[in-house]
This record gives structure tokens, sequence and C-alpha cells, in this order.
């Protein structure tokens, strides 16, 4: 659906605002990665994509964080994730082709989504890494009922039990090449992998 001038008026200054709550921008590459994380809420997103940066310097941009950053009392609702994910795409699309490696830390299950990620990867030429999260049902249960004890203090999101099932019923199956990780066993091997397929794109500039 084409957007009307308001709308691309309204995703300009969407962009600038994310852009403006970013912390420290790894330096630009030459050939840039965009991993993308996806899963359901308490999957471990958060944590795994934590762990991988430490590894390796990738920009990392948490749905939920960004969400915060241009709704500070969200809502929730489909049109602000729409807004919100709109400007999400654009500014990924700008900084890739900047040369900055991306993370994105998303649910990410819906297919017709993951494909603008696709494209943007497939139309700045970057390296498109796809990763599955999930865990048993009664390890996300216990995850999410700590979340809303305060457990993790880096944890930034506010989806509980409800919202997992109603996501569950909305994911769709990645059509892609991508890593399965089960977030309740070791995710160190997981980690190394991953690491190891990013520098290698790297180091082939």
């Amino acid at each position: 659906m084409e957007e009307t001038q308001s709308k691309v008026s309204q995703r300009v200054k969407d962009v600038e605002k994310l852009r403006s709550s970013l912390s420290e921008i790894p330096p630009p590459v030459a050939r840039p990665v965009m991993v993308v994380i996806g899963g359901l809420p308490g999957s471990g997103k958060s944590y795994f994509s934590r762990r991988l940066v430490a590894h390796v310097s990738l920009l990392a941009l948490e749905s939920d964080v960004l969400r915060k950053a241009l709704f500070p009392n969200p809502s929730y609702t489909a049109a602000e994730s729409d807004r919100l994910f709109r400007a999400c795409y654009s500014l990924i699309a700008d900084l890739l082709r900047q040369g900055v490696p991306i993370l994105l830390d998303a649910t990410n299950l819906v297919e017709g989504h993951r494909e603008r990620l696709y494209y943007i990867a497939e139309q700045v030429e970057a390296k498109l890494i796809l990763i599955y999260l999930k865990a048993p049902p009664e390890v996300i249960y216990e995850r999410l009922k700590g979340r809303s004890q305060g457990v993790d203090p880096e944890d930034h999101s506010s989806a509980d039990w409800r919202v997992y099932e109603r996501m569950h019923s909305s994911m769709e199956p990645i059509r892609r090449n991508h890593y399965v990780v089960d977030t309740s066993s070791d995710i160190s091997p997981a980690i190394t992998k991953v690491v190891r397929e990013i520098r290698r794109w790297m180091r082939t500039a």
C-alpha cells in the first residue's frame, strides 16, 4: 500500500527520533551484516543479543526500546506497531547503506514482515543472518513470571504470558535458511557459529 504524503512526513520524523535515541554507533565496515533475531516473548531474544554483541561489533536495535523512544506510553496497538516498524525498516536501510552492521531484536514472527528485511538486505548487499529462538512453554512461563517481578533489569519488554499465547497463534515458518536455537540449553555453541559467520563475511571485503 502506497504511503500518503502525511505518512511519509511522519515516518521521516519518526526515523530521526529513533536515530537520536541510539547510543554509540559502531564504525562502518565495507560489508555490513544484518542479524535478525526472532522468537516469541520469553524466548531469550534480548539475552542472546547481548551475548552476541559482546563478541562482535553490531548496533543492537531492540524493538521494545525503540517503541518506548517513539511512544513513551506505548499502547501496543496494530497501528502503533505499523508506525514503529515502518520507521525501523527505514532506519535500518539507512544505517546499512552507511556500512553500519545491525542486529534487530524483535519477535519477527510474520513472514510478510521478514520479507521487508530480506528486501533491504538484498538492496544494500548486506549479509542476512536469521536466528529463531525458542524454549519449552514451561521455561518461557517462568521467565515471563520473573519479568513481571523485575528479575532482569535489562529486560525492557512488557509482554506477559497472555501476549505470548496470543502471538503463538500468529507464528509463520521462516522460508529462508536460518539458525534455530533452544535457549533452555547452553547458547554458547550457537553464539560461536554466528560470530564465525559474521567475521568470515566481513573478512572477505
